[in-house]
């Protein structure tokens, strides 16, 4: 199958949309189709709803954003992509037609995989040409956010387009769950299913509104379910011995008549239950609103797990290390090609940045602890690009701050575009300075500067001591490459000394 550089959308609507806005963020281009021309400005105006949280999601460095079309013409769409993801209304028949027909047109080695929640991938392929590349790629709302993608296979699916596939997802930042077999909803769909049917039958017969128990979930196992699901958190419940205490202890509740499997008709009575209740929950917010809300949680939450390496943490930290890595790939060829030019390696720019608004202080610009906060930032690009990773702080060695001397010259206002282009200054076996500069991606006007010193520490002895050789010849490789650019007449400040 072929590298995934440009992504076809087949069909728009609320997960297309989802889906532009992931792929455009990770540098993916997007062609979307949809037989509704008034959808190119709907899905405009849903990528650019999730900008917001989505520039929030990380600070490792992004690649140029990909480019958005749009097109009425399904089969034009399908003759110019690398990867086709369906997304049309759940009708086995409606879906089968149109898969079928882009299949005519797209080249053998392009994957074709549908958003559907529940259809089975086997029915779906039947009538499709080279339907080995077919599979279902089942996402959650909103897909910008939520990495969790299911792969499922059908009859005729083969493994290369399954394991192509997991690589284009996880390159893009989720997390590509395979379905070892097709069932009807595949896995998570229904276990939300049997949630659903149960808030049916209580909202029903009158034991709880929409609103308390949408409450019985937040304040309690909804929490729990950010980093662990429901079969690991009973294993917990059962104490030192786990699951099979939990089991014998509970297991007898299994019989008891606490649930309904089937579903309650859906009457008129319901559905008014079920709307003025979740009318109230909402509080008179649009959707845009609570959207955005809802994102701004999703953020903080993969935030706070990536400290944690668990869950969508995990996945976050995973592709900001791949980001990284990229960036100090990117960097490393443009100094090898300006030195195999006979010319002088200028500051390394690893660093891109957006003032977010929760930075601004009551001034109205960025407030001086996230001065201190994005240098530092530009330090661990830095170091990361030298190879000092969370290997090499495993293996028991670190470079420990001793001293930090930063200027303040302009101001930086709510979302300006910045970057932070840094220097080696000095290095030796023991010691590391250098020095960055924050500028306006506009203008280049200069903001700010920061010079730090490093020492090399053994973390378990607790002493300074020499840095691995290799990590040295690294830093002193960035130093000799920029030892022809004159120093930063704000360099040379550090521990009282007067400017040069």
């Amino acid at each position: 199958m072929r590298q995934v550089r440009t992504l076809g959308l087949l069909g728009t609507g609320v997960i297309g949309g989802g889906w532009a806005a992931r792929a455009l963020h990770f540098g993916i281009d997007v062609v979307a189709a949809d037989v509704k021309p008034e959808m190119e400005q709907w899905i405009r105006g849903a990528v650019a709803n999730a900008e917001g949280a989505l520039s929030k999601l990380t600070f490792a460095p992004l690649p140029p954003k990909g480019k958005l079309s749009f097109t009425t013409d399904l089969r034009a769409m399908a003759a110019q992509v690398d990867l086709i993801q369906e997304n049309i209304p759940e009708q086995l028949e409606l879906k089968q037609r149109v898969l079928a027909d882009v299949s005519r047109v797209a080249p053998a080695d392009v994957l074709i995989a549908s958003s559907t929640s529940g259809l089975m991938p086997s029915d779906l392929q039947k009538d499709m040409v080279a339907p080995q590349r077919f599979l279902v790629a089942h996402p959650f709302n909103p897909v910008y956010l939520l990495p969790l993608v299911e792969l499922v296979g059908g009859k005729q699916t083969s493994p290369a387009a399954l394991d192509a596939a997991a690589r284009f997802f996880t390159y893009i930042g989720m997390h590509a769950l395979k379905v070892r077999r097709e069932v009807p909803g595949h896995l998570t769909d229904r276990l939300q299913e049997a949630i659903w049917r149960e808030i049916l039958h209580m909202v029903n017969e009158d034991v709880a509104t929409t609103g308390e128990l949408d409450d019985s979930i937040i304040y309690g196992p909804g929490l729990r379910w950010a980093a662990m699901g429901t079969n690991l958190i009973y294993h917990l419940a059962g104490g030192e011995t786990g699951m099979r205490h939990m089991l014998k202890q509970f297991g007898p509740c299994l019989k008891w008549p606490w649930t309904k499997l089937e579903a309650p008709e859906l009457t008129e009575s319901l559905v008014d239950k079920m709307v003025e209740g979740t009318q109230a929950q909402a509080g008179g917010r649009s959707i845009r609103e609570i959207e955005r809300q809802r994102d701004a949680y999703l953020v903080a939450i993969q935030q706070v797990l990536k400290q944690q390496d668990i869950g969508a943490g995990s996945t976050l930290r995973a592709l900001e290390q791949r980001l990284y890595t990229d960036a100090g790939k990117g960097a490393q060829g443009k100094i090898a090609a300006a030195v195999s030019a006979g010319a002088q390696a200028g500051a390394l720019e690893l660093m891109e940045l957006e003032v977010r608004p929760e930075w601004i202080d009551y001034n109205g610009h960025m407030t001086d602890s996230r001065y201190l906060q994005v240098f530092g930032d530009a330090t661990d690009a830095v170091f990361r690009y030298a190879g000092i990773d969370d290997e090499y702080r495993k293996a028991g060695h670190g470079l420990y701050t001793v001293e930090t001397h930063m200027t303040h010259q302009a101001e930086a206002k709510e979302n300006e575009q910045l970057f932070i282009a840094s220097r080696v200054l000095e290095v030796d076996e023991k010691r590391v300075r250098l020095f960055h500069t924050l500028s306006r991606r506009v203008d280049g006007a200069q903001l700010g500067t920061c010079e730090q010193v490093y020492l090399h520490v053994d973390t378990a002895a607790g002493k300074v001591a020499p840095m691995n050789a290799a990590i040295r010849a690294k830093l002193a490789g960035i130093q000799s490459s920029q030892s022809g650019v004159p120093v930063p007449a704000e360099a040379g400040r550090m521990r009282g000394k007067p400017a040069r």
